[in-house]
């Protein structure tokens, strides 16, 4: 088991790097293929968008496929986009390619998901699946800074060259130690079932807590390093290491949020919630004393990234037998979170009110995730209720008989 979540947690690791790598990349792609920063920017939207197309489509599609089977043609469709990548001429194709290679993206990390969870009783699920999660954050402590390193040193291209690697690192690693699954029998109507879940109002309000939840994080941490150096006065070479801080943050909180979500995951994301708004609301505060922002980076990358196995394990209580195209759709919500938390972060600065607004809009951001979640508490207090109702009257009725 050990082996196989490694698998899993590699190809999340390659996952995150890509995503995130392109953003300290930038001004060497822009020179690279002749365009403006501005321009070069498009990319990041392209693999967003990507993910957010692709996670429902092509989890949807391939419900029937075997376990192995799927995770191993996402995985590998992910390694060639990036492969091609090192290898594209200008920016349409790179465009085109970026696109691509964030269709597989939403679709592995439910599919892997829901392996990891299904390799472990029920009591350990949550922990699971931070193991899954793991790769990503790491992603995010290692993986960033390295690739935007190699970026400088050996160009854009060998970076993406690398990545492509690592995809197929991942694919030979699930194909060795990830346990196959028979595949699910009757496409059409475990499609049915799958497209049923995602009409659950629960799970429509557990994405929107997802949206509102991570929204929050890229509120503030989409303008973090202006407001660290502008603000806090911290010089460039410290916000690399205040970066880091954030990673690290993010792995602790996956390890932490498997743990508590296990025991009750509905709790644990108000609480993550809780704590974050209270993070983001006081670093305009903190922002100016060096270890008050390092323990406020931490916290924030800890909190938001404890929501991550919470949110899973939340979806395959509701969801039940039919986990896959809801799990892949945390990952469009997700990057739905990302542009959302971007946007507003960006408007309130547009608009005057400061380089630190965005935190506050984050922290906004979180007490909206937590309203979600507490209209998703009452309607399943509310469900058990009329069930204990319906089971007494059913018994009344049969000792009447």
């Amino acid at each position: 088991m050990g082996l196989s979540l490694f698998a899993l947690a590699v190809g999340t690791f390659g996952i995150g790097t890509t995503e995130f790598v392109i953003m300290g990349l930038l001004p060497q792609v822009a020179a690279g293929l002749g365009v403006t920063v501005t321009e070069a920017g498009h990319l990041i939207s392209a693999y967003a968008l990507g993910v957010v197309v692709g996670a429902p489509l092509l989890a949807g599609a391939t419900v029937s496929f075997s376990r192995r089977t799927l995770l191993i043609a996402l995985m590998g469709t992910f390694a060639v986009g990036n492969l091609l990548s090192a290898l594209a001429p200008e920016m349409g194709s790179l465009l085109l390619i970026r696109f691509l290679t964030g269709l597989p993206h939403g679709a592995f990390f439910g599919a892997a998901s829901v392996a990891g969870a299904s390799m472990v009783t029920r009591s350990h699920r949550a922990r699971a699946v931070s193991k899954v999660f793991l790769g990503l954050t790491i992603a995010n402590v290692a993986g960033v800074p390295l690739g935007t390193l190699i970026g400088q040193v050996a160009g854009w291209r060998a970076t993406f060259a690398l990545i492509g690697v690592i995809g197929l690192l991942a694919v030979a690693a699930v194909w060795a130690f990830v346990p196959d699954a028979a595949p699910v029998e009757g496409g059409r109507a475990a499609l049915k079932s799958e497209l049923g879940a995602m009409r659950n109002p629960q799970v429509l309000l557990a994405l929107g807590a997802v949206v509102f939840g991570f929204g929050a994080m890229f509120a503030c941490y989409s303008y973090v390093t202006p407001m660290l150096t502008q603000v806090g006065g911290f010089s460039p070479s410290i916000v690399t290491v205040l970066l880091a801080v954030v990673g690290l943050g993010m792995t602790a909180g996956s390890v932490l949020g498997g743990r508590f979500s296990d025991r009750a995951p509905l709790k644990t994301l108000c609480g993550c919630l809780v704590a974050l708004a209270v993070v983001l609301a006081t670093f305009p505060l903190t922002v100016g004393t060096p270890w008050l922002a390092v323990l406020s980076l931490f916290g924030a990358g800890m909190f938001s990234l404890a929501l991550g196995p919470a949110i899973q394990t939340r979806i395959m209580d509701i969801v039940g037998e039919a986990p896959t195209m809801a799990s892949a759709a945390i990952q469009s919500a997700s990057n739905v979170a990302n542009s959302l938390g971007a946007w507003l972060g960006g408007m309130v600065i547009a608009a005057g009110f400061g380089l630190l607004a965005p935190a506050l809009v984050g922290a906004a951001l979180a007490v909206v995730g937590l309203a979600v979640l507490m209209v998703s508490g009452g309607l399943q207090v509310h469900a058990r209720r009329v069930r204990r109702r319906e089971a007494g009257v059913g018994a009344v009725t049969l000792a009447a008989a």
